[in-house]
């Protein structure tokens, strides 16, 4: 099996996509973290002191996902063309979702996780003050669609 972001000498690379044709793509990620019972009130009602918890990491959601290039070396830059990010309190913590579409020759699968997981950090940083033991957890894609693989599911 050969590695696509590895050359024939071994040497990292980023995979020329040139040929490959732009058809739409999406991607769906999600993950968790873990907060406890008062940190967890405190962000529902608004009152933790740095502001609004969740439109400050849906916000740094959107703002990873057109990034991610910049973070992860060998990923291309994309032209996205909608990004969605959804943080919902759930029982013993927050869940954090990100879908993100491009008219492109390579997928968004890196661009959703990049969201997801900012969003996740970005719920920690604000709130770290109340509960430094928050668990960021079961970041991973969901499903993705389109591009020469095709569509996939997480099971």
């Amino acid at each position: 099996m050969s590695l696509t972001h590895l050359d024939d000498s071994g040497a990292a690379r980023m995979v020329d996509v040139s040929a490959k044709a732009a058809t739409r793509r999406e991607a769906t990620a999600s993950g968790f973290i873990g907060i406890g019972p008062e940190a967890l009130a405190a962000i529902k009602a608004q009152a933790v002191k740095k502001g609004d918890v969740i439109a400050v990491a849906r916000i740094a959601g959107i703002m990873a996902a057109k990034r991610t290039a910049d973070l992860i070396p060998l990923c291309h830059p994309l032209p996205i063309d909608a990004v969605t990010v959804d943080l919902t309190i759930e029982d013993g913590g927050i869940r954090a979702s990100a879908t993100v579409i491009t008219t492109h020759g390579t997928g968004v699968e890196m661009e959703a996780l990049t969201a997801v997981s900012t969003a996740l950090l970005t719920v920690y940083d604000m709130a770290k003050a109340m509960d430094r033991g928050m668990v960021i957890s079961d970041v991973r894609l969901l499903r993705k669609t389109g591009g020469r693989s095709g569509d996939w599911a997480a099971q």
